[in-house]
């Protein structure tokens, strides 16, 4: 029973885990700063940056986790408009066009959404 405990909490932990958890504060606000104006965003550039390039499969499962805001397994457009307001309230809505870049770069099987695994390899790309 006490081992059960253990689980759940730890499990609990992980759904609030915040992005500075795994990635330097510093490193988010520059990355951010790289991509403040409309349609300058770049997805291999901001991985980079922001040090997410160079993390383990762990961490960038549990930043994805993060990323699906509504628990689907599946980080949708929706999801991905709003990519940057997950390193910082205050930072912009991707606009559509970078947004459909973003989808169509990690939308590897053509489902529109981007699953862990594809997720992962973009990252990795």
């Amino acid at each position: 029973m006490e081992e059960k405990g253990i689980k759940s909490h730890f499990t609990g932990h992980l759904s609030t885990m915040a992005i500075t958890d795994i990635l330097s504060a510093k490193d988010i606000e520059s990355a951010l700063s790289s991509c403040q104006a409309d349609d300058s965003f770049n997805y291999k550039s901001f991985f980079s940056m922001v040090g997410l390039s160079s993390k383990s499969t762990d961490q960038i499962r549990k930043v994805f986790a993060i990323l699906d805001r509504d628990k689907s397994g599946f980080i949708e457009e929706d999801e991905l408009q709003m990519f940057l307001k997950n390193f910082s309230s205050d930072a912009r809505a991707l606009t559509s066009v970078e947004t459909k870049a973003f989808l169509a770069a990690g939308d590897t099987d053509g489902d529109g959404k981007i699953g862990v695994e594809e997720f992962q390899s973009l990252v990795k790309a």
